[in-house]
Parts: C-alpha cells; sequence; structure tokens
C-alpha cells in the first residue's frame, strides 16, 4: 500500500508541475515553463531509478526521455517553434498518464528478485551462431547494396546519401549486425572460456557492427548499437561504472562529428536550417536541441493542419511494407507529414497514434507501450532465456528516444523484433537426455 501511495504522489506531483509549466507558457515565460518539466523529469527518473535499483529502468527511461525531451522544446530557443495548441499539451500529458497506468495495470508488488544467468554452454554455442550469422548475413547484404546501387554513402558527395542507400527488403538484413554487441555482452556472460578462435570472431562481428553504420553515415545505427549493448551490459552485470561511460561517449563523439561531415551538413547549413534566434549558439549544442526540439513542433503542426484521421492506416505501415503491399496498394501508405520545415523530418513516438485516432489513440498507444514495458519487466525477472534481454535493450532505446521518431509505426522495429523472437525461440529450446524438447523460460 505505502509504494502504491508513492507512486499516486509521484504523479499527482507530474501533474501539478505539468499544469505550471502550461501556465507559464501561455504567458510566454518560455525559461520558466521548460525549466519546471526538466526538472521534474531528471526528478522523476532518479527517483524510479532508486526504486527498482536500476539505471536502464524503462519507466525512468522514458519519463526522462518524454517530459524531458518536452521540457527542452519549451524553451523555444528557434525561429520555427511556436506556442502549441491546447490539445498538444492535453495530448502531451496523456501520454505520460496513459504510460503510467498501463504500467501499473496488474502490478505486483511482491520481491523484485531476479533469476540470474549462469554459464551454459549450450546456450553461448548459440549466441555465437546467432553473432556469427548476423555477421555473414549484414556483409553480403551491405556488399549486395552497394554492387546494386553503385556507391557506399561515406564514400559518396551526395547530401543524404543513406536516404538511397536502400534496396527494399535487403536492407533490414544489411543493418541488422547492430545488434551483434548486445548478443556479444551474452554470450560473454554464459560463456566459461573465451577461446582464441571465439575471440577472433567475436571481434570480426563486433567490427562489422560498427563499420556498416559507419559506410551506411547512419549516426544513429552506430548510436543504436553502442546504446543497446550498454543496456544489455547494466542489465546483466547489474550496473556500470560511469568512467566507462563517460569513455564510451568520449569515444562516440569523434565518430559523430566525422560521420556529420561526411553527410556534407557544414555549420553554415544547419545553422540556416534551425533558426535559432542565438545565431552565435555552438552546433554541437544547436544540433541535439532541434534534433529534439522540433519533434514536438512536427506534433503541433500535425494537430493544428490535420484534416481528417487515418483510422489505423499510418500505424499499419510496418504490415504493409513487411508485405509487400505497399506496392500492390500505394495509395494506403501516402499521407501528409505536417512538418516545421521540410528537412526536419523526425517524429515522436506518438506522431501516428494521433494521426490515426486523434487523443484517444494517443492515450491507449501511451497505454499499450507502457503496458509492454511492464511485461518485458517481469518476463526479464522470471526467464533464464538470455535473449529475453534483447527484448529489454531495444525496448529501452525506443522509450529512451521517445521523442525521435514513430518507432511502433515503422518496419524495421518490426523486423528486428521478430528477428530477436526467432533467436529467442532458437536459443531458449533444449533437449533432455529422452529427447524431449524443452523450453528455457
Amino acid at each position: 500500500m505505502r509504494r502504491r501511495n508513492d507512486i499516486i504522489m509521484e504523479y499527482g506531483t507530474y501533474m501539478l508541475v505539468y499544469f505550471m509549466s502550461y501556465i507559464a507558457s501561455l504567458a510566454r515565460f518560455y525559461y520558466l515553463s521548460g525549466i519546471l518539466l526538466m526538472l521534474e523529469a531528471l526528478y522523476l527518473y532518479v527517483h524510479w531509478v532508486r526504486d527498482a535499483r536500476n539505471l536502464a529502468e524503462l519507466r525512468g527511461l522514458f519519463t526522462l526521455a518524454w517530459v524531458g525531451g518536452q521540457g527542452l522544446a519549451c524553451l523555444k530557443l528557434s525561429r520555427l517553434q511556436k506556442d502549441w495548441d491546447y490539445r498538444t499539451w492535453a495530448c502531451f500529458f496523456l501520454v505520460y498518464i496513459g504510460f503510467g497506468i498501463g504500467y501499473e495495470w496488474g502490478q505486483k508488488y511482491d520481491s523484485d528478485e531476479k533469476k540470474e544467468l549462469g554459464k551454459n554452454p549450450v546456450t553461448a554455442q548459440r549466441l555465437l551462431v546467432c553473432i556469427t550469422g548476423l555477421a555473414i548475413v549484414s556483409v553480403v547484404c551491405f556488399l549486395f547494396e552497394a554492387l546494386r546501387l553503385k556507391f557506399i554513402p561515406l564514400f559518396s558527395d551526395k547530401p543524404h546519401a543513406y536516404s538511397y542507400f536502400h534496396v527494399s527488403g535487403i536492407h533490414y538484413f544489411t543493418i541488422s549486425c547492430i545488434l551483434i554487441p548486445a548478443i556479444t555482452v551474452l554470450y560473454s556472460k554464459v560463456r566459461e572460456e573465451i577461446g582464441k578462435k571465439e575471440t577472433i570472431l567475436l571481434v570480426l562481428a563486433n567490427v562489422t557492427a560498427v563499420a556498416i553504420p559507419v559506410l551506411c553515415v547512419s549516426r544513429f545505427q552506430l548510436l543504436f548499437a553502442v546504446g543497446f549493448a550498454m543496456v544489455t551490459y547494466i542489465m546483466v552485470y547489474q550496473g556500470v561504472r560511469l568512467r566507462t561511460l563517460a569513455g564510451i561517449a568520449a569515444a562516440l563523439i569523434p565518430l559523430y562529428v566525422i560521420l556529420t561531415v561526411f553527410r556534407h551538413h557544414d555549420i553554415a547549413y544547419l545553422n540556416g536550417i534551425f533558426e535559432m534566434k542565438y545565431e552565435k549558439m555552438p552546433i554541437f549544442i544547436t544540433q541535439p536541441y532541434i534534433y529534439v526540439a522540433n519533434n514536438f513542433e512536427n506534433f503541433n503542426c500535425m494537430v493544428e493542419q490535420l484534416a481528417k484521421h487515418t483510422y489505423g492506416v499510418r500505424m499499419l505501415f510496418p504490415f504493409f511494407a513487411l508485405t509487400g503491399l505497399k506496392f500492390v496498394f500505394p495509395k494506403l501508405t501516402a499521407s501528409v507529414v505536417y512538418l516545421t520545415k521540410p528537412e526536419l523530418t523526425t517524429l515522436t513516438m506518438f506522431y501516428d497514434a494521433y494521426y490515426d485516432f486523434g487523443m484517444i489513440g494517443v492515450f491507449l498507444f501511451a497505454a499499450l507501450v507502457g503496458a509492454a514495458a511492464k511485461w518485458v519487466m517481469q518476463l526479464v525477472k522470471k526467464s533464464e532465456n538470455p535473449v529475453v534481454y534483447l527484448f529489454y535493450g531495444q525496448l529501452a532505446i525506443y522509450l529512451g528516444l521517445a521523442f525521435f521518431t514513430t518507432w511502433f509505426s515503422n518496419p524495421t522495429t518490426w523486423f528486428w523484433l521478430i528477428l530477436t523472437g526467432m533467436m529467442y525461440l532458437y536459443v531458449g529450446y533444449d533437449r533432455d537426455k529422452r529427447g524431449n524438447v524443452q523450453r528455457n523460460e
């Protein structure tokens, strides 16, 4: 009962702060509006993390991304931003409340203990097969795409070259190599001793997982691969040193900058797009800011301009894409995307939910995502199958970047989840001495 009361109090605090932020924004005290939400996001993240004793707690990550991201957007540092429609404020509020309701639905406040992964040579061998298979398939598919399209984005002088580096159906397999680092973390946990051959194989596979995103000039894929592995490490080894996190971040910064250069985005070009009010602000601040804040602005554009809802068509795009129906019925997937500027095309996770069903859709989808997050949290505690951590890691990335894109309306997201499900079945099944199939759950 005490824990339930604590949760009610935390959400009550959020409601109060949200209302204060809304009033401050109406009064055009934008800095106050944004700071209130960012401080609340940080407070709630710390609270949920301490409560779960887990830096990668899913509700905490979602809170930091969604509430904190909205706080950044409320600062209104760009001339592209304007006051939001009251329906936009209502939607953003319903998102967080809906997620919380879904997360708490059917919650059991008993032991938080979870099963630990032990050494298992059979499981380790199967994970190694998954790593090897993903590496080989990714390399073969990348070479096929490069030969078919006759260019490699890293060595191309085209702006946005990666946007054209797609062979339909094949590219899903090309970028699946980004799952390899996380699987390697699991392999190192369940393997008793790693020999020289295995070490060489792991090094080559993980180099592939980094090299392909670099060759594709995809900053997101590179960050996803590293972030995914970090979340998996935190979950499996129960924590990570801050020094280690800082070292990884320091190593990624120059890579991120280099990839930005190879995308042919110079500072003048980016500043011209971002239209910051303070034009002398450094690009390493303005670029992350816009990549967070403008997604909320695009949502507001849609709320103000949308003439009619599409009742599920946009959210079913992964089905149309993965089945090939988008080529048979192209009109099904053709709809206007409302943006502040054509170059700034990223959207929040809940853009399509509103596009399809309005406020009700936003609330129900958020509740569904919250329930899924809670289910994965419980599954990790109960299951002895290490691949369950891959589901957790992917969901952690999607929630930790909830402001960034319409994850679950993206066919790549579902392709990776299906691929993870196949690995879950392959790794989790075993045979006893009588030859009967058993499953590690």
